[in-house]
């Protein structure tokens, strides 16, 4: 099945841009929405550039403001004839090791990535429901599957909690048309993680966007990406010990 009309949040940069190029290569319509407008414009004409017959929607979205997020997937609804994927991919990095100070950028961190990310699924769902028919993915990190330290540890523990909700709506819509994917990505070069020099097994950001996408269209329950090596290195990482988890982070 082609899911040929797509919402994609924080779309102005780093994966949710990447996304947005891969799927404009595949002919699709795109919905995007970001905090940074003159960025989409941007994104716009690429888009644009890349495939003249798509549709290319942009409105301002700061995800945090929930009221917001619920009109504006109403109205990406509306205006571009039904959505068909929603791919809830916005999200944040900020924070520091619990206790040393950082308590509001810890905060916002869990408010973006989790409470966030429940009102764009509660949004989705809103729109696929009735019609019994939709694509929700949800953009975790391959951090979910275990715990790490410092700047991480929030940003892990969020990511946990939104593959534990992901899977929590796979249950509860087993019975319907309407499907849930998580994806996992590894070390993929962005904007959140531009600072950081030393990570192992990255890939650039249209490597990892290719792999991302290619999940998506497959359409499965949870994905580890690029396949190399986080397949196979998720299951590691569950059962590691700390003092490797240690050096990971």
């Amino acid at each position: 099945m082609t899911r040929q009309n797509i919402l994609i949040t924080g779309a102005s940069s780093g994966l949710g841009k990447g996304m947005a190029v891969e799927f404009a290569k595949l002919g699709r319509n795109l919905a995007l929405c970001a905090r940074r407008v003159e960025r989409l414009t941007e994104l716009q004409a690429e888009l644009l550039a890349i495939n003249p017959e798509i549709k290319v929607l942009i409105k301002t979205l700061d995800v945090n403001d929930h009221d917001a997020v619920f009109r504006v997937f109403k109205e990406f609804d509306a205006e571009i004839g039904g959505l068909d994927r929603i791919i809830v991919n916005a999200g944040m990095g900020k924070g520091a090791s619990i206790g040393t100070g950082y308590f509001y950028a810890n905060k916002q961190t869990a408010e973006t990535n989790f409470v966030a990310a429940l009102a764009q699924c509660e949004a989705a769902l809103e729109i696929f429901r009735p019609k019994n028919a939709g694509h929700l993915v949800t953009i975790s990190s391959i951090s979910a599957v275990s715990s790490y330290r410092r700047a991480m540890t929030v940003y892990a523990a969020t990511k946990a909690a939104l593959s534990s909700m992901s899977e929590g709506m796979r249950i509860d819509l087993m019975d319907t048309n309407i499907k849930v994917s998580t994806i996992h990505p590894g070390f993929i070069r962005s904007e959140i993680n531009e600072k950081v020099k030393k990570v192992p097994f990255i890939v650039d950001t249209e490597t990892g966007c290719k792999a991302m996408v290619k999940a998506i269209e497959k359409e499965g329950e949870n994905s580890y990406v690029p396949g190399w090596p986080w397949a196979w290195l998720q299951w590691f990482l569950r059962i590691a010990p700390k003092s490797i988890l240690k050096k990971m982070s």
